[in-house]
């Protein structure tokens, strides 16, 4: 494939192996991997591939991406896309961000310019492209709140289309981008509040580390220290010698009931949209999936039961042959079926 005169193959040294791309360390090679780094230069590549027919995985953090051990059999796109535009609104500035700036370089920007609105996302691993796809959120809040215009390609009528957020489809930890590789994000406005405190805290854990009452305000600089710390607690800050942070954060989704199920009638839960959202972690420790649970290679995190990790050397039909077995069993126990958060590349589950 020609990639026209911008996107360019890696040069010798890059990697080709998917799991050098990914934070789990897991999916085999790519057949070819072209690096693009500007909006044109990813709608180039993508139409290209389109054009001779050869699948498509764009890639940019990799931090939610479970890849096959065979790899990817056509195109990855690789985005390291930057740049980031400011405008001033009255009290909000706009935030446009291109698709391949690092998410939590963001955020600490946003904060060290007196911004208000993404401080309980500090620290969440990837790239500001993917917020969207599956409405990012910490702490009791998401990137849906603060969304005021995407810019998208359409890979179906091969047109670069600006969207607004009500055409998203934005729910929990989900979006219209979600279960298609039909759109490509290649920019995110963000709207924020000019302020040096926090909007109103919700979760009740974190104002707990801050000393607040729930609904109240904090420093933000103080609001991203401390979900700095519950982050590390949890193994979902990354670091390259902590194996608890190789894992994709949460594998599974919490699941949304019409009523608690009587085999679980303890189990945390909060009422979003009528609709009754479960403790996925609950569930499974329930099920008797304990932290540290595992087979060898791969295991629950020892921090938290939600992520599934990679102990070094292990491949991904060992880590799907755990989640197989984690969600087998939370169904077994409790009629529930858990349906993953991660996007899977070429694996089927």
């Amino acid at each position: 494939m020609s990639a026209g005169r911008t996107a360019q193959v890696p040069s010798v040294g890059v990697p080709t192996l998917l799991s050098e791309l990914t934070t789990l360390r897991l999916g085999g090679p790519a057949a070819e991997l072209y690096t693009v780094r500007s909006a044109e230069e990813i709608v180039e590549t993508v139409a290209t591939a389109d054009a001779a027919r050869s699948p498509v995985l764009v890639v940019s953090g990799g931090s939610n991406l479970v890849v096959a051990d065979s790899g990817w059999p056509g195109v990855v796109v690789l985005v390291r896309s930057n740049g980031l535009a400011v405008r001033e609104n009255g009290d909000a500035v706009e935030f446009t961000v291109a698709a391949g700036e690092v998410w939590d370089d963001f955020v600490r920007a946003a904060i060290d310019e007196g911004c208000a609105g993404l401080e309980t996302m500090s620290g969440i691993p990837g790239t500001t492209g993917t917020t969207p796809v599956q409405n990012v959120g910490a702490y009791g809040r998401e990137v849906a709140e603060l969304i005021t215009a995407l810019t998208v390609y359409d890979r179906d009528i091969r047109r670069v289309e600006r969207w607004s957020p009500e055409r998203c489809g934005f729910g929990f930890r989900t979006s219209a981008f979600k279960h298609t590789d039909r759109y490509v994000v290649l920019d995110v406005t963000f709207r924020l509040v000019r302020d040096k405190a926090s909007l109103p805290i919700r979760y009740q854990e974190l104002a707990r580390l801050l000393d607040v009452v729930p609904g109240t305000s904090a420093d933000l600089a103080d609001v991203r220290d401390a979900v700095l710390t519950l982050r590390r607690t949890k193994g979902m800050l990354l670091d390259p010698v902590d194996h608890d942070t190789w894992s994709v954060g949460s594998f599974f989704v919490n699941p949304f009931v019409d009523e608690i199920p009587a085999a679980a009638p303890d189990c945390p839960h909060w009422t979003t949209d009528g609709r009754i959202k479960l403790s996925a972690a609950w569930l499974i420790e329930n099920a008797g999936f304990h932290r540290g649970y595992g087979r060898g290679r791969v295991s629950v995190s020892t921090k938290h039961s939600l992520a599934l990790t990679n102990r070094g050397g292990a491949t991904t039909a060992e880590l799907l042959s755990l989640a197989a077995e984690i969600r087998a069993g939370v169904e077994d126990r409790f009629g529930i079926r858990l349906r993953p958060e991660a996007h899977l590349a070429g694996v089927d589950f």
